[in-house]
């Protein structure tokens, strides 16, 4: 009976040791079929992600070359950029990338379609292009923007009169307390913005204003540098009493504009008969009642070096629309320009470095852009949703992402 019990026993044992060979084997199967097809998958999703990267990569590269052709005056629609299986430095992928154009109803539209390759992956992004310019805000500042009590803000399109939707913003880039000054009474048929990342209840000081929304910016926008053109030195320009005439044949470098009151009649610059281009390499002093006149069928392009000063009831282009007169303030440290009581401007201002100053019921018609901004009591900033429609041939446009997909 003990021999017949011990050998159940070992029999027993023998059946439980060959169970557990058993189960660990097809255990230890199963865990590397797992591992290698776990190996597989992050084989795969690497050269996916990859891929992807490349493709990113490669529609980067190729708004900044199409943007670096604007610069340099090279683009044309008969040689847009294009790259076939360009390596990607320091990973196993590659991308090809080629722009095409077509015309639409709002004129010529770019689109880029790239291709990143990673092993067997490959992926596809697609971006169509716009040009964006100096004229894309009502306001934008680097610094602060303070509106006094009742000061209007409101959007019109000289281009479509129709047009009652324009899309009006203001806004600062700075993430500082207290940076926009609303104060009360005004009000803002639009939205308010502040700098990427800011507290939009720290960085806006409502006194009493009624705005459309406000929110952060999810970009930073860009500040093209801008460079007066070459033209011939003509010394300065000198008015009192009377009207001067320029027309195109007057393009050119002037070290000043000085018009002034003679005996109660005011100086008058009158801009006529085409495209007008003027450098002031120094200030601009406008007397009481003096006015740069640009006429119907004429268009000033104004660069500044200097300060702008006017006196009470002087203006900016009092007889043409906004988008023939544009000023470009040229500083690169700081420079001030002040619009005394009852003045007036249109046109699309674009000076980073400016401190911008409207005194009391001075109207603005068109689009700004300084290192600060400031509108005394009783005035009123229109913009004009024109300003947006841009072509390659403006100053500082650049392209920029519309439309994405991937």
């Amino acid at each position: 009976m003990r021999n017949l019990l011990q050998s159940k026993k070992a029999g027993s044992i023998l059946a439980i040791v060959m169970i557990l060979i058993v189960v660990l084997v097809v255990t230890g199967g199963a865990m590397l079929a797992l591992g290698s097809q776990s190996r597989a998958f992050a084989i795969r999703d690497g050269s996916q992600i990859t891929a992807r990267c490349a493709a990113d990569a490669g529609l980067t590269k190729a708004i900044c070359e199409m943007n670096a052709k604007l610069q340099t005056g090279e683009m044309s629609d008969s040689s847009l950029p294009q790259v076939t299986d360009e390596a990607v430095p320091g990973v196993y992928a590659a991308f090809s990338y080629q722009v095409a154009v077509k015309s639409s109803k709002g004129g010529k539209e770019y689109t880029i379609t790239s291709i990143g390759n990673s092993a067997y992956a490959e992926k596809t992004v697609s971006a169509t292009l716009r040009l964006r310019g100096c004229g894309e805000y009502a306001v934008l500042a680097q610094d602060h923007i303070e509106l006094k009590a009742n000061t209007l803000v409101d959007g019109f399109n000289c281009a479509n009169p129709s047009d009652t939707s324009v899309q009006v913003q203001i806004g600062t880039t700075s993430v500082s307390h207290d940076k926009v000054v609303l104060n009360n009474g005004v009000v803002v048929d639009g939205d308010v913005f502040v700098g990427v990342g800011g507290n939009v209840d720290a960085v806006i000081k409502d006194m009493g204003a009624k705005t459309g929304d406000r929110y952060a910016m999810w970009e930073e926008p860009d500040f093209p540098v801008i460079t007066a053109p070459l033209l011939p030195a003509m010394g300065k320009i000198q008015v009192k009493g009377k009207d001067q005439l320029i027309t195109p044949a007057e393009s050119g470098k002037y070290t000043s504009i000085d018009l002034q009151q003679k005996a109660t009649v005011s100086a008058r610059l009158v801009i006529s008969g085409g495209k007008v281009v003027l450098h002031i390499t120094d200030n601009i002093d406008l007397g009481q009642g003096c006015e740069i006149v640009v006429m119907p069928g004429a268009s000033l392009n104004l660069y500044v070096s200097g300060n702008i000063k006017s006196g009470e009831g002087a203006g900016f282009n009092n007889e043409n629309i906004p988008a023939n007169f544009k000023l470009w303030g040229l500083a690169t440290d700081k420079q001030e320009f002040q619009l005394n009581a009852k003045s007036s401007c249109l046109g699309q201002i674009y000076a980073p470095n400016a401190n911008a100053i409207v005194k009391a019921k001075g109207d603005l018609y068109g689009a700004f852009t300084a290192k600060s901004f400031e509108m005394k009591s009783g005035g009123n900033l229109f913009y004009d949703g024109s300003l947006r429609n841009v072509n390659t041939d403006d100053e500082g446009v650049r392209f920029v992402v519309s439309r994405w997909s991937e």
